[in-house]
């Protein structure tokens, strides 16, 4: 049975935090149906606003804030207390990305929270967790990624390590796990009623990305080697390529039977048996293979389904592939300020719930009348507490 309505209709969140962990996390709660309240300081909007303009496009924003209404509220001000209080009494979530004691300090932690509210799920989304002697530590993505260990797999033997390309442990380690923690804290309550804080640490949530070098490491003691272990280099069946139109591809055919099929396809005939001692000639023969193609000439292996090869992509090329479009990942959406919008998609299928997709990006505190006033305040309080810069 199929019903239109999405998988958490009904839920209600109240989102503090900006940029780019929590904000990725509250849009996929409102993809999922919830009502998203993303709160702004009347005077310091989010900066992810104007990163990575293009005219007035605000396209960062665009990717984290869909779903979502926007409200301000200057929470630094001891008069918002009482406002705040109004919009958690029928609050579900309450997500926030501060420094672990930020809002305690202001008197509205989890601690005090809890017991005014206590079915209220408060998820905190920090560098390195609300606990131990980096509790307080300022952090990035790089930080988190260093600190865990993975940043130290990254890069070519030989070499220092490389940055990563894309902000691992903020969307994995941060918006991932706390949606993930966020559910299950849901799940929690409707067994016994009460809520409780979900403390989301990104460098913790990094250490999973190195799963399987943690189980060799702990097992044996060898520590792995950056561009030497069997899926990071050392394996010439798995590895990155370039053609003949200096392009690059990636040959993934980790299993022998995928490798022998790629083999058979592009007519290969090793010249050493598949073993270890061989693993440089054996990439040699294949790298000279790959420089003398373009990737047109090698385009039907692309789509044979055993031979683990693809082209490494552009973003614009990402946006074209049929795959991805066929699956809906890829859409459009009608936006009242910029026209049509493209946009990527959740990673979410359900067999009998559906994702929605209709709310464009809010702008800032565009919401603030029709929030407060269905809160009970009235226009005058309101106007007020402009005047204040409460609001």
């Amino acid at each position: 049975m199929t019903t239109k309505e999405p998988p958490l209709s009904g839920v209600k969140v109240l989102d503090l935090s900006m940029l780019l962990p929590g904000p990725l996390c509250s849009m996929y709660l409102g993809d999922m149906g919830a009502e998203v309240i993303k709160v702004e300081n009347p005077r310091a909007y989010d900066a992810t606003r104007a990163m990575g303009k293009k005219g007035e496009f605000p396209g960062l924003f665009y990717m984290l804030n869909r779903n979502k209404k926007a409200i301000t509220l200057n929470v630094k001000k001891k008069e918002s207390q009482e406002i705040l209080y109004r919009l958690l009494e029928n609050t579900d979530i309450l997500l926030e990305g501060f420094r672990p004691t930020a809002l305690a300090g202001m008197g509205i932690g989890y601690e005090d929270l809890h017991k005014r509210f206590p079915r209220l799920i408060y998820c905190g989304i920090y560098g390195y967790g609300d606990s131990g002697p980096y509790r307080d530590f300022a952090g990035h993505d790089a930080n988190y990624l260093a600190l865990s260990g993975v940043l130290g797999l990254s890069g070519e033997s030989g070499r220092g390590p490389s940055l990563w390309g894309a902000q691992i442990a903020d969307i994995g380690g941060g918006s991932l796990t706390a949606l993930s923690g966020i559910l299950a804290a849901l799940y929690c309550r409707e067994k016994n009623g009460y809520g409780q804080k979900v403390d989301v640490s990104m460098m913790e949530g990094s250490l999973q990305f190195a799963a399987l070098y943690w189980g060799t490491y702990l097992s044996t003691g060898k520590l792995p080697e950056r561009g030497k272990e069997l899926l990071s280099g050392k394996l010439p069946n798995y590895s990155i390529y370039q053609t003949a139109d200096k392009r690059y591809v990636v040959l993934a055919a980790l299993e022998e039977r995928f490798f022998r099929a790629f083999l058979r396809q592009a007519s290969i005939a090793l010249e050493y048996p598949i073993q270890e001692e061989y693993y440089k000639p054996i990439r040699q023969q294949i790298a000279e293979y790959f420089s003398g193609k373009t990737c047109e000439e090698i385009e039907g292996l692309f789509h044979n389904p055993e031979c683990c090869l693809s082209l490494i992509k552009t973003f614009a090329e990402v946006l074209q592939d049929p795959h991805l479009q066929e699956r809906g990942v890829i859409f459009s959406q009608q936006d009242s300020r910029y026209g049509k919008v493209t946009q990527i998609a959740s990673p979410f299928r359900f067999s009998a719930s559906q994702l929605h997709y209709m709310g464009e990006p809010p702008t800032h505190g565009q919401h603030n009348q029709q929030v407060y006033q269905s809160l009970g305040y009235t226009q005058e309080q309101i106007q007020e507490w402009e005047k204040k810069r409460i609001i």
